[in-house]
């Protein structure tokens, strides 16, 4: 318990926003703040158990005026006293109403001195922000002669208001102070003796209540129960012992007349309840407190708060007359009632949607968003200038319905980022919600609301949070909605997605129009062909290919290297990523269309780095215990969660803080060896499609897939059998169908071909063919691989190898026609990607290379096929000796 101390001249002071600290109580506070870690550091860490600080409490600028007319009849001090303040501005300003004005905090005069019992200090990670958590003791009241401010905290010069022992004395034998002893004594008795019967804790209480002075014990009494910030000053301000034992004695006795009719209440809802009543414990309880209270008009208030939001919501008039209509309803039911908190969560949604509310544009400048779209991605230049084109027709026209644009591409190209860079340029919120394995129709439109746990859709909900009518809205892989019993998602994107018909959106639950049609629409997939034609119809598709090797190169520099450092706490002074080393991961580690794994790979190589900077330095413990004081009174009180949170102010935290304070000898250079090392031997390799395709009967043709374009093996074999044609690969019926065509048109071509003798018109006669698609867990369809089965056959039958430098794709007929197919872009990047020199097209294909990069075109020889006969020519070396005039 708190001794008599010897104060100093001047203490520095830690205000208390709206609390006080009373003499020999304890509270646990946590500073966070500069000034209060700062005043902490100096006063109390570095002093250890000699520091003393000031607690002074000070009042809200704001609670002043509906305070002045209390304070000015002297409610706070003591035989008509009356407190004053003191008006300090604090070095920090901050803007209201747009005007510069200083923060006015209202000192009290007088305060408490304190001592730390527990301290420590933290670090926040990763901001390094330091914090300190101190338990505080008060000791003594002092009295403010002058504040002052020294750097980031104030000091106070103080003088003591506390007795003398001889001057206690004389008081103690004042017939007055006995009287009021006597009747504090017998008041806080009484209610130690409640709270043993509920509590079983009036021990240790009695022991303090026979060994303390009883004007210390007052303070500690009032100290742990509930009362109001001017309760709490005016203890503070009682300076004389019989005052402030008089104002203690009505405190107790008003806490323990509050507990009296608590078991009172208690007593009469018992009585009340019946077995089938118990499930209303609880309501019964708060009605019997409200009756005794005289208040009973709180849901009432919650309702008028209700109806105030509803009228600033700036609903349409019709909504309005309904959501009035249902707050009348609901104003008529009780709380118990069933529908009760559907229609209260009903009608806060009314009052929470922006059907007016609108972010307000910046004027737009082309130039500055073409810039930020260069910035964020490299490359995509068509894809860009579609972008600026639709910020242009906005920026013309600002209420334009501009068409909703669905980006289309392999994962990991930038489509997602695409959609927040145009929220970014045209100053709106950016809203994304995924629709990837949504299955059910109320996703979109909601439930209805006679059902149990019903909520508004996806559209709704996500409106609401965002607090805005027109955000830029991104519709994610809208590709990946399925459909069951539930309903058909996509169908109810058709009316979100159409601007003749947005503009009255219907959610199931919300059971009212919403105009959508200020939302800007964006929607991201990786494939087209599961979209539903009549959705599709209503989206713009700009498809994202995937990127080259120098396009992957230049985005692993500016882009991902930068990103991986800092993500990973370090800097181009810890490890250095030359570029000939990122053009050994892309080349031999990703084979990919975008650049996740490239990512992850130089992740890896980051995470290495990490390991070798934190085995070189040891993180320094900042723990620190300055006094520890067994009490059975500060563990209570710890017991109870006392404690109060100091105002936070933000700090500027440097990226790097952390990493930069290891230091190391050099910068890890990444070189060949560290890259087989931390990712182990290569997984790509160029000389894979001249080893495969070295023994005849092995073609490579091109694929598209969701992940973009793929090189794909096809090889066939023949053996003893009966002439059946055997097919592997987990192959879908299209594909198969190709296979049995290019069978039989190699067999109907076999003398021309000169596979056969004229008088062997049979080439399957006593053997089986079997052709395998390697990669037999990959599911595999389409018809494009017609041309690469039937080249994968002639050389077979020939004992010719294809040319290894040679990619195809190309649909066939049966009669050799050679038909155009889809992904060309795509098809001409992976076979670029895997060090394919010659790529074999449809003639009717030419159109699309146009789509292709002038790099990529440079380094590959387009060769052009009208029939199989042109395919055949191209893919074997010396072309083809045995092509004849065809006859269809």
């Amino acid at each position: 318990m708190a001794e008599s101390v010897e104060l100093p001249g001047r203490l520095a002071i830690l205000p208390f926003r709206n609390k006080v600290l009373l003499p020999g109580a304890f509270i646990r506070i946590r500073c966070t703040s500069h000034s209060s870690v700062k005043l902490v550091e100096q006063e109390l860490w570095q002093r250890e158990e000699k520091g003393l600080i000031g607690i002074l409490p000070v009042r809200d600028a704001a609670e002043m005026t509906s305070i002045d007319s209390v304070l000015s009849q002297g409610v706070g001090g003591e035989s008509g006293e009356r407190s004053s303040k003191v008006q300090v501005s604090t070095p920090d300003s901050h803007k209201v109403d747009g005007k510069n004005h200083q923060e006015v905090i209202h000192w009290h005069n007088r305060g408490v001195a304190a001592r730390a019992l527990h301290l420590s200090r933290g670090v926040e990670k990763p901001s390094g922000r330091v914090t300190y958590i101190v338990v505080l003791e008060g000791l003594c009241r002092f009295n403010v002669e002058e504040l002052s401010t020294r750097g980031p905290y104030c000091t106070a010069k103080i003088s003591p208001l506390e007795m003398t022992k001889a001057e206690m004395e004389q008081v103690e034998q004042d017939p007055d102070f006995v009287t009021l002893s006597r009747q504090f004594k017998a008041t806080a008795m009484e209610l130690i003796s409640v709270l043993e019967q509920k509590q079983k804790t009036g021990g240790r209480i009695k022991v303090l209540l026979e060994t303390l002075p009883l004007h210390k014990l007052a303070d500690i009494f009032v100290a742990s129960f509930e009362m109001s910030f001017e309760e709490q000053l005016s203890m503070l301000d009682s300076v004389d012992p019989k005052v402030r034992l008089s104002k203690a004695t009505e405190l107790v006795d008003r806490h323990l007349q509050s507990i009296r009719v608590a078991e009172k209440i208690t007593q009469k809802v018992e009585g009340q309840l019946s077995k089938s009543q118990k499930e209303f414990l609880l309501r019964q309880q708060m009605r019997a407190i409200k009756e005794e209270l005289g208040d009973n008009d709180d849901d009432e208030d919650d309702l008028a708060a209700l109806e105030r939001k509803m009228q600033s919501a700036e609903m349409p008039s019709n909504i309005r007359k309904h959501a009035q209509r249902e707050l009348r309803r609901l104003k008529k039911m009780q709380p118990q009632q069933p529908g009760y908190n559907s229609s209260r969560v009903y009608l806060e949604l009314l009052a929470d949607l922006p059907w007016q509310k609108a972010s307000e544009e910046q004027e737009l400048d082309l130039k500055a968003a073409k810039d930020h779209l260069d910035c964020d991605h490299y490359g995509l230049v068509k894809v860009k200038q579609r972008i600026i084109e639709y910020l242009a027709v906005r920026k013309l026209k600002p209420d334009a319905r501009g068409p909703v644009l669905c980006f289309v591409g392999p994962p990991g190209v930038g489509k997602t980022s695409l959609a927040s860079s145009i929220a970014a340029a045209l100053g709106r919120k950016f809203l994304r919600i995924s629709l990837g394995g949504v299955k059910d129709e109320a996703d979109i439109r909601g439930h209805r609301r006679t059902y149990i746990g019903s909520m508004p859709g996806r559209l709704i909900d996500g409106l609401k949070r965002v607090g805005v009518c027109n955000p830029v809205m991104l519709l994610d892989e809208i590709d990946k909605t399925g459909s069951d019993v539930r309903g058909d998602p996509a169908s109810a994107l058709l009316e979100v997605l159409d601007p003749e018909q947005n503009k009255s959106f219907n959610d199931h639950y919300l059971n009212v129009p919403f105009d959508l049609s200020k939302v800007i629409f964006v929607a991201t997939a990786n494939r087209v062909q599961p979209i539903p034609p009549p959705l599709l119809d209503r989206m713009e598709v700009i498809e994202l290919p995937g990127y080259t090797a120098e396009e992957k190169l230049r985005i692993a520099m500016q882009h991902l290297i930068p990103r991986v450092l800092d993500q990973h706490g370090l800097s181009s002074a810890f490890l250095q990523i030359p570029e000939d080393m990122v053009e050994l991961v892309i080349q031999r580690y990703t084979r990919e269309a975008g650049v996740r794994n490239l990512e992850r790979n130089l992740a890896a190589l980051a995470r290495a780095a990490a390991v070798r900077v934190a085995e070189q330095e040891q993180a320094v413990s900042v723990s620190k215990d300055v006094h520890k004081l067994a009490s059975p009174l500060l563990d209570n009180r710890l017991a109870e969660g006392a404690e109060m949170e100091m105002e936070v102010i933000p700090m500027g935290v440097n990226n790097h803080e952390i990493s930069n304070a290891f230091r190391i000898a050099s910068p890890l250079v990444v070189d060949e060896a560290m890259l087989e090392k931390i990712l182990g031997p290569p997984r790509f390799d160029d000389r894979e499609a001249a080893d495969r395709v070295a023994t005849p009967g092995v073609s490579v043709g091109l694929v598209w897939t969701t992940f973009g374009g793929e090189v794909q093996f096809v090889e066939a074999t023949a053996m003893v059998g009966n002439g059946e044609l055997h097919l592997t690969g987990q192959l879908g019926d299209v594909i198969k169908e190709s296979a049995q065509i290019a069978l039989t048109w190699v067999r109907a071509r076999a003398a021309d071909l000169r596979l056969a003798a004229a008088e062997e018109t049979n080439l399957l006669q006593g053997r089986d063919i079997h052709i395998h698609f390697p990669a037999g867990a990959v599911p595999k369809d389409g018809p494009s691989a017609g041309v690469t089965l039937v080249t994968a056959l002639v050389s077979l039958f020939s004992q010719k190898s294809v040319r290894a430098d040679t990619a195809m794709t190309g649909e066939m007929t049966l009669r050799g026609l050679v038909l155009p197919v889809g992904g060309i872009k795509d098809k001409i990047l992976a076979a670029h990607r895997c060090g394919i020199k010659r790529v074999i097209l449809p003639e009717r294909n030419l159109k699309d290379l146009v789509e292709v990069p002038a790099a990529v075109l440079s380094g590959l020889e387009i060769l052009l096929a009208k029939r199989m006969e042109d395919v055949l020519e191209h893919a074997f070396d010396g072309g083809s000796p045995w092509r004849r005039e065809s006859k269809l």
